[in-house]
């Protein structure tokens, strides 16, 4: 199987020494990107962004020293947003460290896809921002098939834990002999099944670190969850739809 993620806003640089760092699959491609966006202003860049002015500086800075080769931190140690802090890849043992460099694809709008390994320096953007790129109009057109072509082999399910501006990438291009497999992570209210953002996150970190300690290799096997209280609950799911509720 294979585990797929949203990268974090948040980055941070590892002054560890990784001796088994490997480069990004889609390298020269987000070399492109690198290009498109040094050609745009501060102004255009600070709309891009849709952040602050003393955010945008420190971006637009950084964005002009990125050097792709240089000062790389492995993907699964670099992202610091919540789900990542709950994943808690610092604290991985070899075997778990194995498990999601061979299942775990983080999705990313500047490098495609990357296994846990794969060198990243620190950026800012996101899927769903509108960057033109050599005739595409967004991030989506721009990447078009290829994620889904790098995550489709051997008819393998794929655990979907990453956000809807992300797993489209992928789901879009599911053809009927595919699967992949959509993890709910809610609650009820008024009846209703309802998810909190910062739950689920934190939750998807939570099933990504029982995955690689528990070596999960079933689909069937994601039904032992119950991190942070949650519980499946088979009544609400479907083959291709695992829901999990908490109070």
């Amino acid at each position: 199987m294979k585990i797929i993620i949203s990268p974090a806003k948040k980055m941070l640089i590892s002054s560890d020494n990784f001796g088994d760092i490997k480069r990004p699959q889609y390298f020269e491609q987000t070399q492109i990107i690198l290009q498109a966006l040094r050609q745009l202003t501060y102004d255009d860049l600070k709309v891009l962004w849709k952040c602050s002015d003393k955010l945008a500086q420190k971006n637009y800075q950084q964005l002009h020293q990125i050097d792709l080769t240089k000062q790389l931190t492995p993907a699964i140690l670099a992202y610091s947003g919540i789900q990542y802090q709950y994943m808690a890849p610092d604290l991985f043992t070899v075997p778990e460290f194995n498990y999601v460099q061979q299942h775990l694809r983080i999705l990313s709008g500047f490098y495609g896809i990357l296994r846990p390994f794969d060198g990243v320096v620190p950026y800012r953007l996101e899927m769903q921002t509108t960057l033109a790129v050599v005739g595409s109009q967004n991030l989506y057109a721009f990447w078009n098939r290829q994620l889904y072509e790098a995550l489709i082999k051997d008819g393998e399910p794929i655990i979907n834990l990453a956000s809807q501006e992300y797993s489209q990438t992928i789901a879009k291009y599911l053809t009927p002999a595919d699967r992949m497999i959509e993890i709910v992570f809610g609650h009820f209210v008024d009846g209703r099944i309802k998810t909190r953002a910062t739950l689920a996150k934190m939750a998807r970190g939570q099933m990504v670190r029982f995955m690689a300690e528990h070596q999960v290799h079933r689909v069937t096997e994601l039904q032992e969850f119950t991190d942070l209280n949650y519980q499946y609950r088979p009544e609400f799911s479907t083959a291709n739809k695992l829901v999990f509720l908490t109070q």
